[in-house]
């Protein structure tokens, strides 16, 4: 039976403003996930602010996700992985949609191979639920915690932000970072950082020490980032106002519920 990795989740390490790119008010683009929208709350509060930050390409330069796998499996094994997950995610189990005009036999079937579990992932969700699969099952969570304490010397900052997030900290805003990164290893590096809490994707570990492999709640990214991000602040709030930093598209959603969003060009 997996049980979830909680001692990685949230983490509490210590107690940024001014920012430093260029702000523009909540878009539009994304379906808001919650009935209190950001323009609900005043601009001036007695309440605490609230800084919300994606990782990958936003805080750091780069993704993190496969140099922790190549420390993991190691370079050559992950290569094989990834040809292995890409032919995977390319061929997973999609509903049959008819030709426009036509009505098709059997339109409601799935096709292809692969688990039917996945047939509503989108091509990189496909693709890392299968990559982390290949590199993680059956890997003891020491040799994993291991991994990610040498993660330290991969992270390149992107300068900017991570000013902007020390200068919310200076201000006594309350820091969280949302990611689709895994919580494995995002302690390790965000423990220089005054982050009071981390959002991100669990990886399930067995009874026997033993990482599945799995995912324990999917893929902590795009609309799914936002459902928890709105879950989060209702279960920690109210808060006052809302900063929120992330790339685009992929953080407009989350975007959506900040009172300012900031979009970060992606930072490589």
């Amino acid at each position: 039976m997996a049980r979830m990795n909680r001692g990685l989740r949230p983490i509490r390490l210590s107690q940024s403003f001014m920012p430093t790119m260029s702000q523009s008010n909540a878009p539009n683009t994304a379906a808001p996930v919650v009935a209190a929208r950001a323009g609900d709350i005043p601009q001036e509060s007695d309440l605490p602010g609230l800084a919300v930050f994606d990782f990958d390409g936003t805080l750091a330069r780069g993704d993190s996700l496969l140099p922790f796998l190549a420390r993991v499996a190691g370079g050559e094994t992950l290569r094989r992985h990834l040809a292995g997950s890409v032919a995977g995610a390319a061929s997973r189990r999609l509903p049959v949609r008819p030709l426009a005009g036509r009505h098709l036999p059997g339109r409601e079937t799935l096709v292809k191979g692969g688990d039917a579990g996945d047939a509503d992932d989108d091509f990189k969700t496909a693709f890392k639920r299968r990559l982390l699969r290949r590199c993680l099952a059956g890997v003891p969570l020491e040799r994993a915690q291991e991994a990610a304490a040498e993660m330290g010397a991969w992270v390149r900052w992107h300068t900017p932000l991570r000013d902007t997030l020390m200068r919310h900290a200076d201000q006594g805003h309350r820091i969280l970072v949302a990611t689709g990164a895994l919580t494995l290893y995002m302690p390790a590096l965000l423990a220089d950082l005054p982050v009071h809490d981390l959002l991100g994707t669990e990886m399930a570990v067995g009874e026997d020490g033993l990482l599945t492999g799995e995912m324990v709640a999917g893929n902590c990214v795009r609309a799914e980032k936002a459902r928890r991000l709105a879950l989060w602040m209702e279960e920690t709030g109210p808060y006052g106002r809302r900063w929120g930093y992330g790339n685009q598209p992929s953080d407009l959603p989350f975007l959506a519920l900040m009172d300012e969003a900031t979009v970060v060009p992606t930072a490589h």
